[in-house]
C-alpha cells in the first residue's frame, strides 16, 4: 500500500472531469489523483508550491551553516575593515 501525503483524494476519471473544480474544492490543500487507487500524482496550489521549495533551499542552507560549523577549527580569522 502506497502512503499517501494528503487528506483529499479524487480518481483520475473524476479529476478529468473538472480539474479547476477539484483546485477550488481544495483550497490550499493538497489533492492526491489516484489511478487505479494508486497515487499518479499531486495537485497543488502555486503557493504551496512556492512553500515547499523555500523550505528545501532552508534545509539545504541549513546543511551548508552546519557542515561550515563542523569545520570551524580550521578557519582563518580576519578583520574585515582591512579587506
Amino acid at each position: 500500500m502506497d502512503t499517501l501525503y494528503a487528506e483529499q483524494t479524487i480518481s483520475m476519471s473524476e479529476f478529468k472531469k473538472n480539474p479547476a473544480q477539484v483546485l477550488r474544492a481544495a483550497g490550499e490543500r493538497p489533492v492526491v489523483v489516484l489511478n487505479h487507487n494508486r497515487p499518479a500524482f499531486y495537485m497543488i496550489t502555486p503557493n504551496l508550491f512556492e512553500a515547499l521549495v523555500e523550505e528545501l533551499a532552508d534545509r539545504d542552507l541549513l546543511d551548508l551553516a552546519r557542515r561550515r560549523l563542523a569545520g570551524r577549527d580550521a578557519a582563518v580569522e580576519v578583520d574585515i575593515d582591512q579587506i
